[in-house]
């Protein structure tokens, strides 16, 4: 696609960066397909291919309006049509730089800016764990609506103690230690039980940075980011020397997708470039061990009650182009795993889109957990339970549904617990 920057986006390295995303885009239209809005939607300017155009048109010069805007709020940023793109086309790169163009070049009503401002602050606040403690005490009180967001609490159970030669550092987080952190403990036992050590950050670090980032406060993301790698830099390169962690594992996929972007966002950085490809170089989803977990954890598990259905997140599936793992791996446990018709699309929860777009969403959701909760042709039955990778689909879809939704790796752990 032949495109001609206004001046004020030549010679910088947004502006080089979206040209050389744009002139890969053939205008072929096999991204709208597969994007989850244009098939609702039915506007061109809702699926890929018109949001690149709209993004085109403003990076030439072409002033921007509320309606450029909501298009480009209106995209999930799932990436799906990056997996279906025969080009190569870095759509979720170009729509996180014609997002932030807009977003300097049209005002939001005041409301809106209200609510985007206490999503970005608020969610990676490290007041977000206490008011979530407040919320679950509270739970039974809430709205319909904000009681879909604050998860039940449940028993974490213990984190291990043992010591093991090869160690892995976790990232500390920001929302899913504190609506869910039996995630985080039922990874370090699985770990565990396999003879991996999951160490935590010394100090400092929190949020991925993802949640400002995809709301369009790229400085606040970027801060965050170095953050991150300064506090885990110890356990990367330790001082005196030393063996370092062997990889940085996620079990949010959505955290694990930003933090292998991390070299990308700072390539320009002098001080950081180095160290943040270094760090995405090093970081692993926690479905990424399952080919050593495997052979370690066979024979050592029971058998869950009854089949599963498995929710692959976009965030795995096409942001970190991980496809086809968890189903294999998880089958070669013993867990009769169903898949359900699909699963490339959106479930509708992407970071903060549930809460921006609700009616998208629930849509959306609405449709995910119709496939997933399929009776068997074979037998009838309905899963007993569902597992995904991420938080947030985890907390949007059990809001729509009382089969109990959870972390594939809460299950493994479950079945070396009995």
């Amino acid at each position: 696609m032949q495109t001609t920057l206004a001046p004020e986006f030549q010679d910088t390295p947004l502006g080089r960066e979206a040209e050389a995303i744009l002139r890969k885009c053939v205008h072929c239209g096999f991204c709208t397909a597969t994007c989850p809005t244009y098939q609702l939607l039915g506007d061109e300017l809702d699926g890929p291919r018109g949001r690149i155009y709209l993004i085109k048109q403003v990076l030439e010069g072409v002033p921007p309006t509320r309606e450029t805007q909501l298009h480009l709020d209106r995209c999930l940023t799932c990436r799906n049509c990056e997996s279906t793109c025969p080009s190569g086309v870095q759509y979720g790169h170009l729509v996180d730089i014609g997002r932030q163009v807009v977003e300097a070049k049209v005002e939001r009503p005041a409301a809106e800016r209200r609510t985007r401002w206490l999503l970005r602050e608020g969610l990676s606040s490290p007041l977000f764990g206490p008011a979530m403690k407040l919320g679950q005490q509270v739970r039974g009180l809430l709205p319909a609506t904000l009681r879909a967001k604050v998860p039940a609490p449940r028993n974490p159970g213990a984190w291990p103690t043992a010591s093991h030669a090869l160690k892995v550092l976790m990232p500390l987080g920001c929302v899913q230690p504190a609506m869910s952190p039996g995630i985080d403990r039922a990874t370090a036992r699985v770990l565990d039980a396999a003879g991996i050590q999951v160490v935590r950050p010394r100090s400092g670090g929190g949020c991925c940075g993802a949640m400002k980032y995809h709301l369009n406060d790229a400085d606040g993301a970027l801060r965050q980011v170095r953050a991150n790698i300064d506090a885990w830099w110890p356990h990367i390169e330790p001082r005196g020397g030393g063996e370092g962690v062997a990889a940085i594992v996620s079990n949010a996929s959505g955290c694990g997708a930003m933090v292998k972007d991390y070299g990308h966002l700072l390539k320009e950085d002098a001080r950081y470039a180095a160290r943040a490809e270094r760090v995405s170089s090093l970081a692993r989803d926690v479905s990424e061990l399952l080919p050593d977990l495997v052979p370690a954890l066979r024979g050592r598990l029971n058998k869950p009650a009854g089949p599963v259905a498995y929710h692959p997140p976009c965030t795995l599936q096409h942001g970190q182009k991980l496809r086809g793992g968890v189903e294999a791996h998880l089958a070669e446990l013993g867990i009769e795993l169903r898949l359900p018709q699909e699963a490339h699309l959106c479930c509708g929860s992407a970071g903060a889109y549930s809460v921006l777009n609700p009616g998208i969403a629930g849509t959306l959701r609405e449709r995910k957990l119709g496939h997933l909760q399929e009776k068997s042709p074979v037998d009838g039955t309905r899963p007993a339970r569902i597992v995904s990778a991420n938080i947030g689909c985890i907390t949007h879809l059990q809001a729509g549904t009382e089969t109990p939704v959870t972390h594939w790796i809460e299950l493994v752990d479950e079945m070396l617990q009995k």
